[in-house]
């Protein structure tokens, strides 16, 4: 009875011993210290050692870019592009942006309102048949105003055996089939929800007659010449591309790869892959372009009004923090993402990682 009692007594005390470790000295981040008269140059030195520190530590694997007037004051990356480390990552390295990819899928849509094929404020049915929320408009779409709920992950879960792979003509099917209760009524309020952009960049593969992934390929990436930046997921016809990062876990010693699942064939909410050298063209993008007027780009910054009145913070794929700043993150499948631009100052600061990242949020934290 003794031993059994020392056994356990002896497991109880590795177990809370791993939990201190873990939470009092792996969690923790080393301070990134930058004295308050230190030059811009000063700065970004401090920066790049301390990521560096960092990486050492197995606490960062990714990339960073810092501008300003449109130019890189940091741009380099840290790590390896697999669990296998088998290959450094580089300024050319295409991550996947998770949920930054709403801002390229907004582009795709603002691309077809340019070109007069769409308008902002036609209803989602006149495009899709049977849509089962008849008063939703493509801005409510892009605002996210919808009041569409987020299911089309569960219901694809509940398909699963039926639907294989899932893609955005599929996910728009078990919508359109199951007509899930929405939320509330358009424009009502914001409801972040990554439904509302899979049924955009349907809207695109519709209007457009191509897929999403050779739409926004032909229309936005190649002309303007972001030759690290695509759509990637499991339905495109190549199995990999040159540059890819692939996700993986890193905890406690252990790494272990993150592979996509059957819903990794819809894009539009995520499925845009882009490198370091390309934000530094995004980023100018938004600034002012040859594809989009001035005026249709300052719909995407523009707060929403709300049926009583209000003011939302969610632009065309933009988190609007106030007149100056607009930012966008993400996470899926390892990544983790996060992407700020000052507008009056002409600043920007990206941040990515594939390495399921416990530390993304402090090291933001720590740089802003």
């Amino acid at each position: 009875m003794k031993v059994a009692l020392y056994i356990i007594l002896g497991i109880l005390i590795i177990v809370i011993g791993f939990f201190v470790w873990f939470f009092v000295f792996f969690l923790q981040v080393p301070e990134l210290n930058i004295p308050e008269n230190s030059s811009e140059k000063e700065k970004i030195v401090l920066i790049d050692n301390w990521l560096e520190k960092l990486n050492s530590q197995r606490k960062f694997n990714g990339g960073i870019l810092i501008t300003k007037d449109g130019e890189p004051t940091l741009a380099k990356t840290y790590g390896f592009t697999n669990s296998k480390k088998t290959e450094k990552l580089n300024n050319n390295s295409s991550f996947r942006l998770a949920s930054i990819s709403k801002q390229f899928t907004a582009s795709g849509i603002m691309l077809l309102k340019e070109k007069k094929l769409i308008d902002y404020d036609n209803l989602v049915s006149k495009y899709i048949s049977n849509f089962p929320y008849n008063n939703v408009t493509i801005r409510n779409l892009l605002n996210q105003t919808s009041g569409i709920p987020d299911s089309y992950l569960s219901l694809a879960e509940k398909a699963k055996d039926e639907i294989g792979i899932l893609t955005n003509e599929k996910a728009i099917h078990l919508i359109v089939e199951n007509k899930p209760k929405a939320n509330f009524h358009p424009n009502e309020k914001y409801e972040y929800s990554n439904t509302n952009y899979i049924i955009l960049a349907r809207i695109i593969e519709l209007v457009s007659n191509q897929s999403f992934e050779n739409f926004m390929k032909n229309n936005i990436f190649i002309p303007l010449g972001m030759n690290d930046t695509r759509v990637w997921n499991l339905i495109s016809q190549d199995k990999t591309f040159k540059g890819k990062t692939d996700g993986f876990e890193d905890l406690a010693g252990e790494i272990r790869e993150i592979k996509p699942t059957f819903v990794d064939g819809v894009a539009g909410d995520g499925g845009v892959f882009s490198s370091v050298n390309d934000f530094v063209k995004w980023d100018k993008f938004w600034y002012g372009n040859k594809l989009i007027s001035e005026e249709n780009l300052k719909e995407a910054f523009t707060r929403p009004t709300l049926n009583n009145g209000e003011k939302s913070n969610y632009g065309f794929g933009w988190v609007i923090v106030n007149d100056e700043v607009v930012m966008h993150n993400g996470a899926w499948l390892a990544a983790n993402t996060y992407f700020v631009r000052n507008i009056k100052k002409k600043t920007s600061f990206v941040l990515l990682d594939n390495s399921s990242n416990l530390f993304f949020d402090k090291i933001i934290g720590s740089i802003k």
